[in-house]
């Protein structure tokens, strides 16, 4: 039996799946804050070693070429090629969206087409999915990280962005830079209610949206894998704490009660906010390949469904799609794209 690995090797995050037989048999993230050198991609690849050493051939995505520990894409593209490819070997096929796989000598050549090009990985292999289950290939894709969303539609199959870069993706509303854990308060909103009136935030790095939810009692332990703000625990006391340095407050001024309604708040905004590309996205198709079904994924598949029942349209989830077996169905949606190219390259040649 051929298992073969897929790797998504982000700016904070390496994600890793395990395909056999068409079908994911396991799937982690690790974390990788690449920012601080390549030397924590080399950890990454370390830590994940025991699930890559239980395949025999990998396929591989990035968007860890955007980090500011590169001057430019190119640079970032080859220093991931050469990192992972000394890991894995000569073998190793690389994603390069619309063109498919090729080689490291061909992924560098056409950096511009490797560089994040993880959504179209998920999309694709959503599109054939949805077309073999015999439903409607027409969908919107919406992926959300720990720190990005992204919102594709899906025409006929195929992945049908309107920006294949990450400018023209923020500007077309294919990429809303919000996610579910490392985005702080003050990139969400700048005020909440709190005793019945508006109180302003302070706007430093004090809290997380990990720490939100965290107070909420809606984040699974191990979907934050990244140090918080002030280098402290993660117990929802510890969270409470930082997100009341917000407010320049201490927890003990309010209820908890009054606290979790302030962090509901803050919530409801980032969900507007995805709501808001969505209906941008959706604005820009013609109506007749408009979406009959939401394809969720992510690290919390429910935020997804959510919006799904705001564009009143059904959904379903990603690792379905996937045929993610009982027990993996979280794991797989959070390390979608690393699913994707791995069940991709057992079905797509090199270019």
């Amino acid at each position: 039996m051929t298992i073969v690995a897929g790797l998504d090797v982000g700016g904070a995050h390496l994600k890793v799946s395990l395909v056999a037989d068409g079908q994911p048999i396991a799937a982690r993230q690790f974390a990788c804050p690449l920012w601080q050198g390549l030397d924590k991609l080399d950890t990454a690849l370390e830590n994940a070693r025991e699930l890559t050493s239980r395949a025999s051939a990998f396929a591989v995505t990035m968007t860890g070429e955007l980090s500011d520990l590169f001057e430019t894409r190119k640079q970032g593209v080859a220093a991931i090629v050469d990192r992972v490819t000394a890991e894995f070997g000569p073998a190793t096929r690389f994603w390069m969206g619309h063109k498919l796989f090729g080689s490291a000598d061909t992924a560098r050549l056409n950096y511009p087409d490797v560089s994040s090009a993880n959504f179209l990985a998920t999309a694709t292999l959503a599109g054939r999915r949805l077309r073999a289950s015999g439903a409607s290939a027409n969908a919107l894709l919406i992926d959300i990280g720990s720190t990005s969303t992204d919102i594709i539609p899906i025409i006929d199959a195929r992945p049908a962005p309107r920006g294949l870069t990450d400018p023209d993706r923020l500007t077309s509303g294919e990429l809303i830079y919000t996610g579910l854990t490392r985005t702080a308060v003050m990139a969400v909103c700048t005020r909440a209610p709190f005793a019945g009136t508006w109180q302003n935030f302070a706007r430093e790095y004090l809290a997380t949206m990990a720490d939100v939810r965290r107070i909420l009692g809606v984040l699974p332990d191990d979907l934050d894998v990244h140090a918080t703000a002030d280098g402290r625990g993660k117990s929802p006391e510890e969270s409470l704490a930082r997100f009341a340095r917000m407010f320049c407050r201490e927890a003990g001024d309010a209820s908890l009660a009054s606290w979790q309604q302030a962090a509901s708040y803050v919530i409801e905004l980032q969900l507007r906010s995805i709501h808001e590309g969505c209906a941008q996205v959706l604005s820009g198709l013609n109506p007749d390949t408009s979406p009959e079904t939401v394809v969720t994924t992510g690290l919390d598949t429910s935020v997804g469904n959510e919006i799904a029942r705001r564009l009143g349209l059904p959904f379903r989830t990603f690792s379905v799609l996937a045929r993610a077996p009982a027990g993996l169905e979280a794991a797989v949606d959070c390390n979608a794209p690393a699913v994707a190219v791995a069940l991709l390259s057992i079905e797509s040649p090199d270019v």
